[in-house]
């Protein structure tokens, strides 16, 4: 295709930098749990579409707050005061042809769903829900009217995705998921979902600092809690050696802990999420579609959760950036580092961008002439098939938090 765009950086990879800055937001992050969420409202809704109409119609569920509740936490198990306020919003189609698609109770049973399956929190008795999605524009819903193997593009926006991820990139999230997996609750009860992680490398040195909601019913007293913590930090501690490389590494838990102020003084939660009463959440404040937030990296400024999955660039791009420079790293050879940008433009097909770039830092000894033909080849390729990477997106088989 045309507009394809490919350059040799001259720059020092980011693993050879001297510092490094790397989040992660936890599964029970009150940012995470409306990203998850509006996607899952996206996804049920687009299956809807497709079986009653054999094709997904216009929708973007990419505007949600979560306003925190209140709680009353308390050693051995506290009280739930107010209920979270879940908000949805932007757009979406109630009716074609006749034909009406209950948008609102979808949109409220995908939320129950997916918090059943992730949280430790009642649906019906913990969460409240305000549906606020709205039939959309006319120009922007005839979009989806006109036929074709892929649609045009709803606006003109651009995404930038890259590979690989740096030892610290790992490291963060695969330590948050560590940290929230069933293995690990099944040990340790205690601790909440709502998990944030911060690395920080300094040259060869990684410094980690974690905030973990306690869940209080785990939790008997003061001195109890600071037991049991220092028992997680330990296994935490562990497993980040083990899976890392790093020359010395520092991590800390819970860093606000006070001894002698009781309650007051720890990270104790009821439901194990600050969203419970210490902190809203927000679509597109977690982590990139990667499932870090990686300070030293450029960043897409759309957040892709919610959005349709066969018009919304937003969406589409923000994920398709990434998974071509991880096919380029894998396929051409003498890749150090490959950064990929697309460009689309309001009205054109999603197939064919304003412009597709890909900037490669090489390794050394290897030929960008030789790589700049094969990276070529799999821009093009990828983005030839693009109705199946959206067929993907559409199903719900693309994590993007």
């Amino acid at each position: 295709m045309k507009n394809i765009m490919i350059d040799c950086l001259k720059q020092t990879p980011l693993e050879e930098k001297n510092f490094e800055i790397v989040e992660r937001k936890g599964i029970g992050h009150p940012d995470t749990i409306c990203d998850a969420i509006m996607d899952r409202v996206s996804v049920s809704l687009s299956k809807q579409y497709l079986e009653k109409f054999g094709a997904i119609m216009h929708h973007n569920a990419d505007k949600s707050l979560l306003v925190a509740g209140e709680t009353e936490p308390r050693f051995g198990g506290g009280t739930v005061k107010e209920p979270m306020l879940l908000i949805f919003g932007d757009r979406a189609t109630f009716e074609v042809k006749g034909v009406k698609i209950p948008v609102k109770e979808i949109a409220v049973d995908a939320a129950k769903s997916w918090i059943k399956e992730n949280l430790r929190i009642d649906p019906d008795r913990h969460v409240r829900y305000q549906v606020e999605l709205k039939p959309g524009s006319p120009e922007l819903v005839d979009i989806f009217m006109r036929k074709g193997k892929v649609l045009g593009a709803n606006d003109t926006s651009a995404a930038v995705g890259y590979a690989p991820m740096t030892r610290t990139e790992k490291i963060v999230l695969h330590t948050e998921r560590f940290i929230n997996s069933p293995e690990f609750k099944k040990r340790f009860p205690e601790a909440g979902e709502d998990v944030k992680v911060m690395g920080l490398r300094k040259n060869g040195d990684l410094h980690l600092t974690i905030g973990m909601a306690f869940v209080d019913e785990y939790v008997n007293s003061e001195e109890e809690y600071f037991q049991k913590k220092a028992r997680i930090l330990e296994e935490i501690s562990k497993y980040v050696r083990k899976n890392s490389s790093f020359e010395k590494i520092n991590i800390n838990l819970n860093t606000l802990d006070v001894k002698g102020r009781g309650v007051n003084g720890v990270y104790l939660t009821v439901l194990g999420t600050s969203a419970e009463s210490g902190d809203s959440g927000q679509v597109g404040r977690g982590n990139r579609v990667n499932g870090v937030i990686s300070l030293n990296r450029p960043l897409c400024s759309e957040a892709a959760a919610g959005k349709n999955p066969v018009s919304h660039v937003g969406k589409i791009y923000n994920l398709l950036t990434h998974h071509i420079a991880n096919q380029v790293y894998k396929q051409v050879e003498g890749i150090r580092e490959v950064y990929i940008w697309l460009l689309s433009k309001i009205g054109e097909p999603i197939d064919n961008p304003a412009l597709a770039a890909a900037h490669v830092i090489m390794k050394d000894g290897n030929s960008f002439n030789d790589a700049s033909h094969h990276i070529n080849q799999v821009i093009d390729y990828e983005l030839e098939n693009i109705d199946k990477f959206c067929e993907d997106l559409a199903y719900g088989r693309l994590q993007i938090y």
